[in-house]
């Protein structure tokens, strides 16, 4: 059954968030690839993100870790695989610094195990096939305030434990290439934002808070400034990385959408206010200011040039249409949000 695809491609951490949107759009996009969605299903991963494509006769899910060598060298073997995209990973840098030891785990290692299975399963017969590995701009470091940007050339200085663990990770795919040819492609990406986005993370925790008049917790002064990407336009510059990206190659991936984390929090306010239809109703006053976290970095800013000259891709949606767009989606699936806070969406 396999055998009559025309690739069979393996989506590592397809049930997280980035990792549903791309399995999504692979699974309708190309009918004729299979689409291995492989998740741990740790508290980040959620199969309700991907109801709608469950059944697709091109998909299917595997829950196994990546750590776990031999399983993966099992997944490569029975499905014929010839693509990765992997995306698996711990992601949340407060996580990092209480537990660094579990991000370089599955971070470094779990990596470090895919690499290995796709080199043994290829045997070094690498005609179309692609490791493809998704990282973050968080290996760059931090950038001063004066408009410079991350590009491809920056030097890795990464600041948390997240952030050295995934810039380990880059190093291992490159080392992969530069020793054994393992074909590769990786992009660095800025902060995605959008539907199905665990709540941990800064938006979707302070829509949920607004909605439920809860505090909203601000590190430092939030003067931090981060660079937000819709998580449809990352998909889709994965799409086009994958399918035209150059081998050995890495692609910077940015949304051009600096806010500071403080002028971010009020625009949801406004917007969240408004939508939930009182005018006269102000949320400003759940911002609470809190001790800012260790190691914090001011700004992150990428350059995508490349990607859009060389692939022709740049984002479709400004943070204020983007933003309008999520905010409407986490209202109308209250349900979804309510079943992630109680822990029932560990049971689907």
């Amino acid at each position: 059954m396999i055998q009559q695809f025309k690739r069979n491609i393996l989506i590592t951490g397809g049930a997280g968030f980035i990792g549903s949107h791309v399995v999504r759009l692979f699974v309708n996009k190309y009918p004729d690839y299979h689409i291995v969605n492989l998740d741990k299903l740790t508290y980040a991963g959620n199969l309700a993100n991907l109801t709608d494509v469950e059944n697709s006769p091109n998909y299917t899910f595997v829950k196994a870790d990546i750590c776990d060598y031999n399983r993966m060298v099992e997944v490569f073997g029975q499905f014929h695989i010839d693509g990765v995209i992997h995306l698996a990973a711990e992601s949340h840098v407060d996580r990092s610094i209480k537990d660094p030891f579990s991000f370089a785990q599955t971070n470094v290692m779990g990596t470090l195990n895919l690499l290995q299975a796709a080199k043994q399963a290829w045997k070094e017969d690498y005609s179309n096939k692609l490791f493809y590995h998704i990282s973050t701009d968080e290996v760059y470091g931090a950038l001063d305030f004066d408009g410079t940007l991350f590009t491809e050339e920056t030097r890795y200085d990464p600041h948390s434990p997240y952030s050295a663990s995934k810039a380990s990770s880059d190093h291992f795919v490159r080392a992969y290439h530069d020793t054994y040819g393992l074909p590769m492609v990786i992009s660095n990406c800025s902060n995605n934002y959008g539907p199905y986005q665990f709540p941990e993370k800064l938006i979707p925790l302070f829509i949920n808070n607004i909605c439920h008049g809860k505090p909203l917790p601000v590190y430092g002064k939030g003067e931090n400034v981060r660079d937000w990407l819709y998580v449809e336009d990352h998909v889709r510059a994965i799409d086009v990385i994958f399918h035209q990206g150059t081998i050995g190659e890495t692609y910077n991936i940015g949304g051009f959408n600096e806010w500071k984390n403080i002028d971010l929090i009020k625009v949801m306010i406004k917007t969240v206010d408004r939508i939930l239809g009182n005018p006269e109703r102000t949320s400003d006053h759940l911002i609470t200011y809190v001790t800012d976290r260790a190691g914090h970095d001011f700004r992150y800013a990428i350059d995508a040039s490349k990607l859009k000259n060389e692939l022709n891709w740049k984002p479709s949606l400004q943070f204020e249409d983007g933003i309008e767009k999520t905010i409407h989606w986490y209202l109308d699936h209250q349900t979804w949000m309510d079943d992630i806070t109680t822990g029932a969406y560990q049971k689907y």
